[in-house]
């Protein structure tokens, strides 16, 4: 096969630091090119000047051969090269057809005919979008199948995905996987990021490692396993601390009863549930899509409201409590650490220090009280080195960031104020794997000082990993409680969708 675009000794800088350093990457025409790294390894960056979105420092660009200078997205959409970013950047206020055909609108607009000609695109997708909902009405899985249709749309020669697979359902995914290789036999060159190693080695035709901004492997698919990927990607093996101790272990002796949920509801959501949370202990909480988890654990820390009426009871500590905010939660003590964190997360133009400067505020600190810069950044300095959190400079902006240290970033802000209560919504969602043994070793210190935590999530091995007790939830109801030692995949699986 040809090869279609290439980097040659590629660099880009931010403030003088380069965030990518001389790569010599080469990409085939009709082929799918995995990049897998490590948070802040420079995969983004890279493709992002490839998009359009930043210009290279130093180095050349060659498309077909031929020189290629980009000064914005426009510029490689007329190129015939498209990105979809790991965040969405669609139009909240606008509907989905809207949001596909945004910029080709023509003078008149017959909105019935733009849905219809939606629909059909959407359709010949597999994607089962409503062309007429806002994008603001759909969940995080939606929005990323609408990103993708409107990359498809353009027409690429060269679609980029950046972790396009982080919130899609089981189904969506299997639905994607095709398109994706519907769209290499048509010709297409296919590059995408994934922190899901077993995607790369099941739907690539190569593989690049990045490791500190620079390439440290780049060959077949076919002649890597997991094992080798995640030693090129971090150095060392991690083969004994990732998902090492899944199941059949002995819980910690958890502490006293900290939460008590009784007949809680909201609507068809949420119906009647009843479940507790002990001090002291990691408890998972799994199911499927729709089951209610994330709505429960909202309704626990303020997000959500419950039903006026009928909707149960809240104890915590002891004390009946209702929250219509999260503010009185945090007071409390209760947290909840959200999964769509660039949009309920942090502020993405301030610095570490000043978000988690923030976080402490929401405590109920006075907010006239006179805090220094050397006692914000001495923060940011202590939350950085426990989390092992990488920026380029300490002053950087949290959207200069990797997304695994942005992960960190929230987490980080919500626990300067000092919760008793931590509700992790897919902690490592987007996270490279030696942040996922930082970030389970962090969930584990918590709840061996005594934290109450709960982890949602829907990856199997993670739930095993780290809980002490797992709930499981089906059709807005907790239905299963067992310890880890009795647990299974086999059981959680069975409880989940029986």
């Amino acid at each position: 096969m040809s090869t279609i675009l290439e980097f040659q000794r590629a660099t880009k800088a931010f403030r003088g630091v380069p965030a990518i350093k001389n790569i010599d990457f080469a990409v085939r025409q009709g082929e799918i090119h995995a990049i897998v790294g490590e948070n802040g390894a420079g995969k983004s960056t890279l493709m992002k000047v490839l998009a359009g979105v930043y210009e290279l420092t130093s180095g050349a660009l060659l498309f077909e051969g031929a020189p290629l200078v980009m000064k914005s997205p426009a510029d490689a959409i007329r190129h015939g090269i498209a990105m979809v970013f790991q965040e969405t950047n669609l139009v909240p206020s606008m509907t989905v057809a809207q949001n596909i055909y945004l910029g080709e609108e023509m003078l008149f607009n017959r909105l019935r005919g733009l849905y219809i000609r939606a629909q059909r695109f959407l359709l010949s997708l597999n994607f089962y979008v409503d062309p007429m909902a806002l994008v603001s009405s759909l969940g995080a899985g939606k929005k990323q199948l609408v990103e993708i249709a409107r990359a498809v749309h353009h027409h690429a020669r060269v679609l980029i995905f950046d972790e396009p697979t982080a919130t899609l359902t089981p189904e969506e995914k299997f639905h994607f996987f095709n398109l994706i290789r519907r769209l290499q036999r048509q010709g297409l060159s296919i590059i995408f990021i994934s922190h899901a190693l077993e995607e790369a080695l099941t739907l690539s035709d190569r593989i690049t490692v990045l490791r500190d901004g620079e390439v440290v492997a780049t060959d077949d698919t076919r002649n890597f396993d997991r094992e080798w990927l995640v030693q090129c990607m971090v150095g060392r093996s991690l083969s004994t601390q990732l998902y090492g101790a899944a199941g059949g272990r002995k819980a910690r002796t958890y502490g006293e009863e900290i939460l008590s949920v009784r007949n809680l509801s909201m609507g068809n959501l949420v119906r009647n549930t009843a479940f507790s949370i002990f001090a002291a202990q990691v408890t998972g909480l799994f199911g499927l899509v729709g089951a209610g988890r994330t709505e429960t654990m909202k309704i626990v820390g303020g997000v959500l409201k419950r039903d006026f009426f009928h909707g149960g009871e809240i104890r915590f500590k002891g004390r009946p409590v209702r929250y219509r905010t999260p503010r009185p939660a945090v007071l409390d003590g209760i947290v909840y650490v959200t999964e769509d964190r660039k949009v309920e997360g942090f502020f993405e133009s301030m610095s570490i220090a000043e978000n988690l400067q923030i976080g402490r505020l929401a405590t109920g600190t006075n907010p006239m009280t006179f805090v220094t810069l050397t006692e914000a950044r001495r923060l940011a300095r202590e939350w950085t080195e426990r989390l092992g959190l990488r920026a380029i400079d300490p002053g950087a902006r949290v959207i200069e960031l990797s997304g695994g240290n942005q992960q960190k970033v929230v987490i980080a802000k919500s626990l300067v104020q000092k919760p008793k209560l931590v509700i992790f919504d897919e902690p490592t969602r987007g996270v490279d794997v030696s942040a996922i043994v930082e970030i389970h070793r962090f969930i584990n210190e918590l709840a061996n000082d005594g934290i109450a935590v709960v982890v949602i999530s829907s990856y199997m091995p993670e739930i095993l990993a780290l809980s002490d007790r797992i709930l499981v939830a089906r059709q807005g109801r907790i239905v299963e409680e067992m310890d880890i030692a009795e647990a299974s995949e086999a059981k959680i699986m069975f409880a989940a969708v029986h």
